[in-house]
């Protein structure tokens, strides 16, 4: 028997008897070294320990200092030590329960029952943990080798980009304490024939004994635990034993995963090192099993390894963080209780997306967009946690959290489109306000000019139009980097600033990498995937490819599988096999009878004062009616040259001559079009006309004010010409947030400015806001007189304002109103 001196597996007996441990000498010996090591170790860190305390109290008394200096670090020594006490406890229950039978995990803890328990649709699987358990030892090789193998080199890759380099696992023992599944779900119902899905409620309390080293310091890891959902996939089924062609292992969200550090690293906790280590492992956990990675395990030689392995999205969720309102204050100032610092983190399994910080504001608008690749859509869920930054190290966690939210994605996929005021749970108050659009994915190119023109009006340079499935087999006959040795080659793909990373190989001039990625496209017509293969020794570049992604558009089904690219700059013989497959963006069904019910709710929900009348629910032809009532009196009179009635373009017309029109010149026209550029008439009350454009746009959650120009302002002295410029503001309120301001203008009573801004507005407050417009003098405030020339007030819920061309005329300026 050819054991191997550090990892030693147990063998369960067959009548119920605790497991014996394989030893043998040379076990032994190694045993007990380890064990006088780690006595070694914690004398001289007890030691170390009550020195440290006894000289800081010193150094305090000769220096002369005042006591205070001795207060923050006994209280974080208290608080750290309390903590580290807690999670032992957490740890100690976790692994008892683990041990322990189903029927006294139920008697002991009630409060912490399995899922069969909560949830009609998981049943009882306790005879898969009597599974597990005979065939840990077995599988405690398997895991051994995936964690030296896979999650080995990406920890050392992200602890390189913090100078720290020479990360390797030293020990791997994973203990004697199998996995214990909660429960297990099969679904029956929205599953594909050719296969089965099911998720495990799986908990994993380890006994484990991981040494690895970081340079030349030496931690452990120790008393591991993960808690979460796991997807198996089985699929495709097949008519030949084993009849399941092969597995898809993931979790479907990052599962809460914690564990012990200790060794050099635990005691060099105050810098905020094994904070970072802690982080940087969680992450290449989640780079390994967490939705969109998978761990593809192959059952059946008939089954291809892209039929297993190439990346399969369902579609795409466009995700817009609007704002939120009423956070917590967790910022300490000088006067008691400061505001936050908030910021939004957006979880949908592995991937994740972090709006900017805003300084000092419990009610942030972010207005924050990013689309996330969805795999699957059964019992997958996006998760938002709002936190407020605090200034500290580098990987180190110390920002206070300020509330979490989810959504069942399932149900935005249903709806088509989700806006949604979310109230934040862990938190006393809060609201986080977002929107998500869903779009399914085709094989159509005629669907690529719908998608272009939508993202154009969207005005958001990072949005998508399409998904690039890539699937990198092999290569073959790769070029020397050295004389010396077969190269250690890993590929990069990248499409525009998007990179993905196979793993690297050892020594092979013909690697199998079997791995698949996701790219989000923004134009196929002018962007390509470009890849290159190095050698990790020498960094040198052995390969390279450019593939048109246009090319694709015109392939059958625009895929191509396995097939052969000759690589550039390498041997004559040096061939790339891989698989392409690109999908378009298409919206998904938008659920009229739900989209009608979530704007009344909004409306409800929405902190303006009443409660709306049948007009603010009507739909738009009604408002359409009623919009020429409600319009400003400013459009009369009209002179010979300003015919305004003649030049309105209706949202019909302007969708019917959309598709002979390309889509810059017609995205460019609906923004931009305006009415006649001059009026001879001073308006009703002398003081002069506004050209004004007004446009909402509800994907964007924003409302486009231009003012465009001023004409016939009047001149009461010619010896003092106005320098004139305008101002906005937002009613009811007039708050500071929402006042924009103009350039002024010298001497002049006809300014042009064609200025733009932007508010952050949903579409329930919209409705019952009006727009103050003010056209001021900086002279006004010298001669003594009022600065101001004119006047608008114009009441947001015109149903024009919401059309693509939105409400574009000429304003009559009305007279000062006063203010109370």
């Amino acid at each position: 028997m050819n054991e191997s001196p550090v990892v030693t597996p147990t063998t369960p007996t067959g009548n119920g008897t605790p497991p014996t441990q394989t030893t043998n000498g040379n076990s032994t010996v190694a045993t007990k070294s380890v064990s006088d090591d780690n006595s070694i170790f914690s004398v001289f860190y007890t030691l170390g320990k009550k020195v440290a305390i006894v000289g800081s109290i010193y150094l305090v008394g000769y220096m002369g200092w005042s006591v205070a200096w001795l207060i923050a670090p006994v209280i974080l020594s208290v608080a750290r030590d309390q903590l580290a006490k807690t999670s032992e406890k957490k740890r100690d229950i976790a692994k008892a329960s683990a041990l322990a039978s189903e029927k006294d995990v139920i008697l002991a803890r009630i409060d912490e029952l399995p899922a069969w328990v909560y949830f009609p649709d998981v049943e009882r699987c306790e005879w898969l943990n009597k599974i597990l358990k005979q065939v840990w030892p077995n599988a405690n090789h398997f895991a051994r080798t995936l964690v030296k193998e896979t999650i080995e080199p990406n920890v050392a890759l992200a602890l390189a980009n913090y100078k720290m380099n020479g990360f390797r696992f030293d020990r791997i023992i994973l203990g004697t304490i199998p996995p214990r599944i909660g429960g297990v779900k099969i679904y029956d119902k929205n599953v594909d024939r050719n296969e089965i899905i099911m998720d495990l409620d799986l908990f994993y309390a380890s006994d484990c004994d991981i040494n690895f080293y970081l340079g030349g310091m030496k931690g452990g890891i120790k008393d591991f635990q993960i808690h979460g959902w796991v997807r198996v996939v089985m699929k495709p089924l097949i008519r030949s034993m084993p009849l399941v062609g092969g597995l898809q292992i993931f979790f479907l969200n990052n599962p809460n995963i914690d564990f012990n550090l200790v060794g050099v690293i635990d005691f060099m906790d105050m810098p905020g090192l094994s904070d970072l280590l802690r982080r940087i492992i969680v992450e290449q956990i989640g780079n390994v099993m967490v939705l969109p990675n998978k761990l593809p395990i192959s059952l059946s030689e008939e089954v291809s390894a892209v039929a297993l392995k190439m990346p399969e999205p369902e579609g795409i969720l466009r995700i817009h963080v609007v704002e939120a309102k009423d956070l917590m204050k967790k910022d300490i100032s000088v006067l008691g209780k400061g505001k936050s610092d908030p910021y939004a983190i957006i979880n949908v399994g592995a991937q994740e997306f972090k709006t900017q910080i805003i300084d000092n504001n419990v009610n942030p608008k972010w207005d924050y967009w990013c689309e996330a690749c969805i795999f699957t859509t059964i019992g997958h869920y996006i998760g938002f946690s709002l936190w407020d930054y605090d200034q500290t190290m580098p990987g180190v966690q110390s920002d206070d959290v300020l509330g979490r939210a989810s959504i069942d994605i399932a149900s935005v996929i249903k709806k088509g489109v989700v806006d949604s005021w979310l109230t934040l749970e862990d938190a006393k108050h809060g609201l986080l306000h977002v929107r998500l659009q869903w779009y399914k994915l085709t094989a159509d190119p005629n669907d690529l000019q719908q998608i272009l023109l939508e993202t154009q009006l969207l005005r958001v340079t990072s949005m998508s139009s399409a998904v690039l499935s890539v699937f990198i087999d092999s290569a073959r006959h790769l070029k020397q980097a050295r004389s010396s040795s077969k190269p250690d080659p890993y590929l990069v793909c990248s499409v525009n600033k998007q990179k993905q990373q196979t793993a690297m190989i050892m020594r092979d001039d013909s690697p199998v990498w079997e791995q698949g990625f996701t790219f989000l496209v923004s134009n196929p017509d002018n962007e390509s995937l470009n890849i290159k293969i190095y050698d990790q020794k020498t960094g040198n570049d052995i390969g390279q490819y450019t593939y048109t992604l246009s090319t694709l558009l015109k392939q059958f089904n625009m895929e191509v599988i396995q097939q052969p690219f000759q690589l550039q700059k390498s041997g004559p013989e040096s061939k790339l096999y891989m698989s392409l497959s690109l999908r378009i963006l298409k919206p998904g069904e938008i659920d009229k009878e739900s989209d009608a019910l979530e704007q009344v709710a909004a409306l409800t929900r929405s902190s303006s004062v009443k409660t709306p009348d049948v007009a603010a629910v009507s739909p738009p032809a009604f408002k359409e009616s009623q919009a020429s009532s409600k319009r400003l009196s400013a459009e009369s009179p009209i002179s010979e040259e300003d015919p305004v009635a003649a030049t309105k373009i209706s949202p019909a017309m302007s969708a019917s001559t959309s598709s002979e029109k390309p889509i810059s010149e017609l995205a460019t026209s609906v923004l931009t079009h305006r009415f006649p550029d001059s009026t001879s008439s001073p308006g009703e009350h002398g003081l002069g006309r506004m050209q004004l454009s007004i446009r909402y746009s509800a994907q964007r959650q924003k409302l486009d004010v231009t003012i465009h120009k001023i004409q016939k302002i009047p001149l009461r002295d010619p010896s003092n010409i106005p320098d004139p410029y305008v101002k906005l503001y937002l009613l009811p309120g007039r708050t500071k947030e929402s006042k924009r301001k103009t350039s002024v203008i010298k001497d002049n009573c006809n300014p042009v400015y064609d200025a733009s801004f932007e508010y952050l507005i949903s579409i329930a407050e919209l409705r019952q806001t009006e727009l103050e417009v003010t056209v001021c003098t900086q002279k006004g405030f010298l001669s003594g007189g009022s600065p101001i020339i004119g006047m608008l007030k114009i009441p947001l819920d015109d149903a024009e304002i919401t059309t693509q061309t939105g409400l574009n005329s000429w304003f009559d300026l009305q007279p000062e109103i006063r203010h109370e």
